[in-house]
């Protein structure tokens, strides 16, 4: 999409396949991506009056996404989830809709019948993955707009909900002003993108991409100590799809991170009868090592964090025998985090023996030695995006913006990980980004001016259009 302000930024993301919201660099951007999905033509549309290879530049520019329309849908799908207010007018709320919740189903039912009364074809993967196809004049893989409409527990409206309704909106002129796309062209809506409730983010688009075995994901259980499943949580909200969850059966035509569950075992003791000499505390293993891990990151200009901790018994007056928490480690080279890694590793079991790793012990009791475990719940690697796709992008923010458009798009690398990631595996692919107020994203607070949004829905319905025509020319 674009970055913040005024701005429309282009970053090099997958263009042939998603456009999202994201957070940019300084300023949050939410995503809209693009995706090329490889689908028949159901029928070709005889009605369409007009074709995207018929079209001159002038014609194409001049098509129009409507900015009411296209707020009205994304606040209007917001009423499911709704989360914490950060103001006082009806819209200035965040969102908490987990995947595969109650909220999420019926998110997902308002995508589908928007989609159906757009003539669109809604097809649902066994990861519940869902991709509205509009037919084209010929038959062959569909370009896909789309993002994801699962959102964090304190989460804004913006971050991939917009992706969503950018491209129903996309649809929407399309089938106002009867044009007729050479191919297929749709909007794909991801499952459990964010891994905020599943503890593995984008991990149907890594089914979809045959990186994430399909009973892997099935069995994820939902973070917090719940017992649900995915398969379950598909089944009870009634999209458990028949379509294989592959870019075989739906073909589809970011900076590097691994996220980690470390645990450590120390001994459950009492906290009146135990000096600290006698002491084998996980917790306060643990928390030396979280912030090591943000030392460490700060030395190599990386980024560590922690969301999740849990420790067990979980009682005042004993001393904690285990401990877990996430571990997510970032950069924009793949050499660096794994350098970061092994170094986080080898300091860990030191300060789980008891070692003063940089100064940590200083003015405190050393005590007996704890153990500590690793477990890598999701990689992934730098991704460099379609150049094709990213050119698509940029001709469509240009004609948009005309002569300012050298100095409002840019191309960017996204700090953020996104579908976008697996589909570049099996398709062209880019993104755009669209600005965030502050740069503040994945909080109740975010937001993206309805400017920003339209602008970031304009340049993604222009680049599927040229992505199309470009499709087209190469075939003859």
């Amino acid at each position: 999409m674009a970055t913040h302000a005024t701005k429309c930024v282009v970053a090099g993301k997958p263009l042939l396949g998603a456009i999202g919201c994201v957070p940019g660099t300084t300023t949050a951007g939410k995503r809209l991506a693009l995706r090329l999905a490889g689908n028949r033509a159901f029928r070709s549309s005889s009605r369409c009056l007009m074709a995207t290879t018929d079209m001159s530049e002038g014609e194409l520019s001049k098509l129009r996404v409507k900015s009411d329309r296209l707020m009205k849908d994304l606040h209007h799908s917001c009423q499911w989830g709704q989360g914490d207010s950060w103001g006082n007018a009806p819209n200035e709320t965040g969102m908490s809709r987990l995947s595969l919740s109650d909220a999420d189903r019926e998110a997902r039912k308002w995508f589908e019948k928007s989609a159906q009364s757009l003539n669109c074809r809604v097809h649902v993967d066994a990861m519940g993955n869902m991709f509205a196809i509009r037919p084209g004049r010929r038959n062959g893989p569909a370009t896909f707009a789309g993002s994801h409409l699962d959102t964090q527990p304190t989460g804004g409206r913006y971050d991939g909900i917009l992706g969503v309704c950018a491209g129903v909106e996309m649809l929407k002129v399309l089938e106002e002003e009867k044009v007729e796309t050479e191919y297929p062209v749709g909007v794909v809506n991801w499952t459990n993108e964010e891994g905020a409730r599943f503890p593995i983010s984008m991990v149907s688009s890594g089914v979809w991409a045959g990186e994430i075995p399909l009973g892997r994901a099935h069995d994820l259980k939902e973070v917090g100590g719940g017992t649900k499943t995915m398969k379950q949580e598909l089944e009870r909200i009634g999209y458990l799809g028949d379509l294989d969850a592959s870019y075989k059966a739906m073909p589809i035509a970011v900076q590097a991170y691994r996220w980690h569950t470390i645990t450590v075992k120390g001994k459950d003791c009492h906290t009146g009868t135990t000096d600290f000499s006698n002491r084998s505390d996980a917790m306060l293993a643990a928390a030396k090592m979280i912030l090591h891990s943000h030392r460490l990151a700060t030395k190599h200009s990386c980024l560590a964090s922690t969301g999740i901790l849990t420790l067990q018994p979980g009682s005042t007056n004993t001393v904690p025998g285990t401990v877990r928490f996430s571990l997510d480690i970032r950069t924009a080279d793949d050499a660096r985090l794994m350098q970061m890694e092994e170094e986080l590793k080898a300091d860990f079991t030191k300060i789980a023996s008891g070692d003063d790793v940089g100064g940590l012990n200083e003015g405190g009791t050393p005590g007996k030695s704890c153990m500590v475990e690793w477990r890598l719940d999701a990689p992934s690697k730098a991704v460099k995006f379609d150049e094709i796709c990213i050119r698509c992008v940029e001709q469509s923010a240009k004609a948009f913006l005309g002569p300012q458009a050298d100095s409002l798009v840019q191309r960017m690398t996204s700090g953020a990980g996104h579908d976008s990631v697996f589909t570049s595996k099996r398709a062209p692919t880019s993104m755009i980004f669209v600005p965030c107020r502050d740069g503040v994203s994945h909080n109740p607070a975010e937001y993206s001016s309805p400017e920003d949004c339209t602008n970031g829905a304009q340049v993604l319905m222009g680049a599927v259009l040229r992505y199309d025509r470009l499709r087209a020319e190469r075939a003859h």
